[in-house]
């Protein structure tokens, strides 16, 4: 195993559990195999994590993951993150599900996977929202989920209609901003919506989004910026993360 990253001390996060990552080696685009999945991991825990939940894209057409391709290589990170003795909570994986018909057809044949509680973290796609997306929230609540909108300051269309993101939240959906938005990762205007979202309180969870090592160099070279410290500050006692 070789080591990536620079060991100098880090802040922690301002929660224990992440509830967004692609870790899982092989079925997504973030680690291909175990090799990368173990640093990620240990990088985790030097952020002050204690409990994650994978979750692998599942994506029409592009990652069709289900159960089944979702939980060997599950056993598999789990079991090798045991004997590195990794002191990290792998829960029971769960997804970032695309908003699209192979999602539908999932969702109709009882195969999705939930964060606890009956959380569901869902996506839009990135240049248009769905068109069924008000329908699709609402039965998704009626029938006892919980949706949480994955990184919603990523999605261009609604950076000249900011009302929309307050119809959606005043509907009952929680927004899950990623660390690397506030990074400046994707660039300015995904990091000054995430600032909106927070400063309008509707920032509800936190996630890495991890992937790859340039994502965790980018959250360390945050987190020693007064930036990292003023969100870390407003958002601790507000985000849900330790609450599932």
């Amino acid at each position: 195993m070789f080591n990536w990253f620079n060991k100098k001390e880090k802040q922690f996060l301002p929660y224990t559990t992440d509830i967004h990552c692609h870790i899982l080696p092989g079925i997504d685009d973030g680690s291909p195999d175990i090799d990368h999945s173990l640093p990620l991991l240990q990088h985790m825990v030097e952020w002050g994590l204690k409990r994650i939940v994978p979750t692998p894209h599942v994506t029409e057409d592009v990652f069709e993951n289900t159960p089944e391709t979702i939980d060997p290589p599950y056993n598999q990170l789990l079991e090798a993150a045991r004997e590195a003795g990794i002191g990290l909570e792998l829960l029971t994986p769960a997804a970032e599900y695309r908003i699209d018909p192979f999602f539908v057809d999932q969702l109709a044949a009882g195969h999705v996977r939930t964060h606890p509680g009956n959380h569901i973290l869902v996506e839009n796609g990135f240049l248009t929202e769905p068109w069924n997306i008000d329908n699709l929230l609402y039965e998704l609540m009626i029938n006892g989920y919980h949706p949480i909108l994955a990184h919603p300051e990523r999605y261009a269309y609604y950076y000249a209609n900011k009302d929309r993101y307050r119809e959606l939240h005043d509907r009952g959906i929680k927004f899950q901003c990623n660390l690397l938005s506030f990074a400046g990762y994707y660039g300015k205007a995904p990091g000054a919506v995430a600032k909106y979202l927070m400063e309008n309180d509707m920032v509800d969870f936190l996630g890495t989004d991890l992937h790859n090592a340039r994502h965790v160099e980018a959250i360390n070279k945050w987190m020693e910026t007064r930036s990292y410290r003023l969100v870390a500050d407003t958002l601790r006692d507000r985000i849900l993360n330790d609450t599932l």
